[in-house]
């Protein structure tokens, strides 16, 4: 359970981003390193569910993670832990 001083902070900032997104598809007009390390951001807030009071943000999610430069983005981060990761 997430505490209450921790879920009224990230709520706020979530309003704040959910206001400036409005009907926007990006952040800043169009598709920027701003939306690739934001898309980064929210997607950590999948599993917690509180990305599901705010569908523009969640569909500004999907919107990233389609990208192809978000994908390769992530390709890349992942083979480096993939390579860095301890043997087993």
């Amino acid at each position: 359970m997430v505490q209450p001083q921790i879920k009224c902070t990230v709520t706020a900032a979530l309003d704040q981003l959910s206001a400036h997104l409005g009907n926007a598809e990006w952040l800043d007009g169009a598709f920027s390193a701003g939306d690739l390390m934001m898309v980064s951001v929210l997607i950590r807030l999948k599993p917690s569910g509180f990305l599901n009071d705010y569908p523009s943000l969640a569909a500004y999610v999907a919107r990233g993670e389609a990208r192809p430069a978000y994908q390769r983005a992530f390709a890349a981060q992942l083979a480096v832990f993939t390579a860095n990761a301890p043997a087993g």
